[in-house]
């Protein structure tokens, strides 16, 4: 399953290729403007980096013009603006370099809050919710369907059951693209996906 999370950073622009062409929205990333490119691409990492930095400045990254009413908003897309009450400060706590205060999956949804605000046609969500227990996967979800509608969302994930509605899956196996096709097609084809499929179903 080697090459996914380069194809997402590559996307983002994070790497350069070394070959071939990668497009957004038709135009050829390297061509396109930094300024346009993170407002068209929100990238959410396995990994969140939170700042040593009020919530509410962690959340605004995306805007730093935004208010506080639209940080608010954002957060309660997020299903993080309750947790975020509950803090000392509430939105001015400041969380350390390793987001102090929140949980794994926590985390997690301050950076969908971030991502809900930039408000990008594009939405690469790449392990999203490896750090989360059962409760914190469920409200990402909740979270993700009001964040990606209208939107190109790009899902990298171990996790067969977090992609099974989505339009379009690839199994990357060595930098390949092996298999293609929606949940049930890839199953009626019993390759690499429902093979894996099977595996994690039965755990």
């Amino acid at each position: 399953m080697a090459g996914k999370s380069t194809l997402a950073k590559l996307i983002a622009r994070f790497y350069e290729a070394d070959s071939g062409t990668v497009l957004v929205n038709g135009v050829d990333v390297r061509d396109a403007s930094n300024t346009l490119l993170l407002g068209s691409v929100a990238i959410m990492l396995q990994e969140v980096a939170l700042a040593h930095d009020s919530v509410f400045n962690n959340i605004a990254l995306a805007k730093p013009d935004a208010s506080l009413s639209e940080v608010e908003a954002a957060a309660k897309a997020a299903c993080i603006h309750e947790r975020i009450m509950q803090l000392p400060n509430g939105y001015d706590t400041i969380l350390g370099d390793e987001g102090g205060f929140l949980s794994g999956g926590e985390k997690q949804r301050v950076a969908l809050a971030r991502a809900y605000l930039q408000d990008a046609s594009i939405l690469i969500l790449d392990e999203a919710t490896a750090q989360a227990d059962p409760r914190s996967e469920q409200q990402i979800h909740e979270a993700l369907a009001k964040l990606t509608t209208g939107k190109t969302v790009i899902v990298i994930a171990h996790r067969l059951a977090t992609i099974r509605n989505v339009d379009q899956i690839l199994v990357i196996e060595d930098g390949q693209i092996v298999e293609r096709g929606c949940h049930d097609e890839l199953m009626e084809k019993d390759g690499r996906y429902a093979t894996m499929w099977r595996t994690q179903m039965v755990r």
